[in-house]
């Protein structure tokens, strides 16, 4: 590396530091040399140069002036020529640079300025052909570890072995995927996700913490960016070799992060045709076992489903939430099978020794620490004794799940037995039976409603909400009793059922019931 502790170890140059400036500062990277005899260099200098010069502006302006000038520009040090008319370096300059902690060297009058320049040029081409062969040797050590199957961590491995850096690589769900020196919470993992969410990504990000800010280098699979390798250090106090690495790295983790993904489609493929085969009933019932063999769940012991979604919101299910729920599994040390949807996500795994609903509880706290604006809410069914009796618990818990998301009430978990008989009649229809039986006991009082703007359906909830009481009814509407009556009876002359009858009023129920089942 080009820098003026470089320079003065070269012994042809004969170069002698008379100011050491700041702790680290001789040590410090080279941008390049610049010669100047101008009073004020500093609009031509660029941060990180060497300042070459023989004090001919002298003549000018003080030393204290022009080393302030110097500074001002972010130069890395002056280097002082001596003259036949100037053998010695100014005392007032030596004074001046100390004053502004700025590096002072002087080269002897044998040496020309072009010896620098020239012992500079071959210190950087030395560094490209050092970088370069690094770079060979790094990316076939890289191609090695992923050919043979070392994954993310074998990636940060070969780096390490490199550059003592703490690194950790999460994608944008939030999901570690490796680390070596560097382990991150929950909420620093979601930093980092919310941060890759961004149009453009941030640089760097701040952990919070001790920790406190990391460069972001991205890691792009199939042209998104799909995960950050993450290095717990400023960029400005990463080296120009420490950049390229860790540039270079994440290039070979976009190739593991593409096949982890595609990894992943294919297990949530499986997943998804595994509660299609269910729901199909005998006629692919013979295909469930295996499919359950191949995420590690026993089809001949008893299995329990749970479903999972997102109550209060328009949004039932959001990117990342059918990881939490498997994740949540695996640290239990439960075998599941986890399918997300659009609606929900449905886990069916191996019945668990504790108590079904606690386990259920401990994940809706789980998820809820995932997703802090979101409300989960969890349906349980019964246990199916075997693989081939699992069609029942799933059409249940996803019911159950379906009437938590509705109420606005705090109930998290709930299983499909809590929520009365009715809900076990009706979820295990498909939407088609329900949604026939629905339009033809409301479909009346919806077109009396349209044509006229009567309030006929409204004034039925109210009623069956009030058990039937004429005169709470009637209050919950603002309507006279008699107001009520006669909607009553219009009612029971467009539906046929009499409000008055038990067996018509369960209809007119079930029907509304039924309506919001099949939405």
């Amino acid at each position: 590396m080009l820098s003026l502790g470089a320079l003065l170890n070269d012994r042809s140059l004969e170069l002698r530091l008379l100011v050491p400036g700041v702790e680290g500062a001789v040590e410090r990277e080279v941008l390049w040399v610049h010669s100047t005899e101008l009073p004020d260099p500093s609009p031509y200098l660029r941060a990180g140069e060497l300042v070459l010069t023989n004090g001919l502006w002298l003549r000018e302006t003080s030393a204290a002036d022009f080393a302030a000038n110097v500074r001002r520009s972010g130069a890395a040090g002056i280097v002082f020529g001596l003259r036949d008319v100037m053998p010695e370096t100014p005392a007032e300059l030596i004074e001046a640079c100390r004053q502004e902690d700025l590096p002072l060297a002087e080269i002897s009058i044998a040496v020309p300025f072009t010896a620098v320049a020239e012992a500079a040029s071959a210190l950087q081409a030395d560094e490209r052909r050092d970088a370069l062969v690094g770079m060979v040797r790094r990316g076939d050590a890289l191609a090695s570890a992923i050919s043979h199957g070392a994954g993310a961590s074998g990636v940060l491995a070969v780096l390490r072995r490199e550059h003592e850096l703490p690194l950790a690589v999460v994608d944008r769900m939030a999901r570690p995927l490796a680390s070596a020196g560097l382990d991150l919470s929950a909420d620093q993992r979601r930093r980092v996700a919310d941060g890759l969410a961004r149009h453009p990504p941030p640089l760097e990000i701040d952990l919070g913490g001790p920790e406190g800010r990391a460069t972001v280098f991205l890691v792009g699979a199939v042209g998104d960016t799909d995960a950050a390798l993450l290095c717990l250090r400023p960029v400005s106090e990463l080296t120009r070799l420490q950049q390229d690495a860790l540039d270079q790295v994440a290039r070979f983790l976009s190739l593991e992060v593409a096949k982890q993904q595609a990894i992943q489609a294919i297990e949530l493929r499986f997943a998804s045709e595994l509660l299609d085969m269910i729901l199909s009933g005998a006629q692919r019932a013979a295909e469930v076992p295996d499919r359950l063999r191949a995420f590690g769940v026993d089809p001949s012991g008893r299995l329990a489903v749970l479903t999972v979604a997102f109550a209060d919101g328009a949004e039932s299910t959001l990117p990342g939430l059918t990881d939490t729920i498997g994740e949540f599994f695996l640290a239990q040390g439960l075998a599941v099978v986890v399918a997300g949807g659009s609606q929900d996500v449905v886990a069916v795994l191996q019945e668990p020794r504790q108590d079904l609903k606690e386990l259920a509880e401990a994940l809706c706290a789980v998820v809820l620490k995932r997703f802090p604006d979101r409300r989960p809410v969890v349906g349980l069914g019964d246990t199916a004794a075997s693989a081939r009796e699992l069609r029942q618990p799933l059409v249940q818990s996803r019911e159950a799940c379906q009437v938590l998301r509705r109420r606005h009430g705090s109930q998290a978990v709930a299983s499909f037995r809590e929520l009365g008989t009715h809900r076990l009649l009706l979820g295990l229809q498909d939407a088609g039976t329900l949604r026939g039986f629905a339009d033809g006991v409301l479909g009346p009082l919806r077109q009396h409603d349209s044509s006229r703007d009567s309030e006929l359906e409204s004034t039925l909830r109210a009623f069956l909400a009030h058990d039937g009481q004429y005169g709470a009814t009637a209050a919950a509407l603002y309507v006279h009793v008699n107001t009520l009556r006669n909607r009553l009876a219009r009612i029971t002359e467009l539906t046929g059922r009499d409000v008055a009858r038990t067996e018509d009023r369960v209809d007119l129920y079930l029907a509304l019931e039924a309506d919001e089942l099949a939405e």
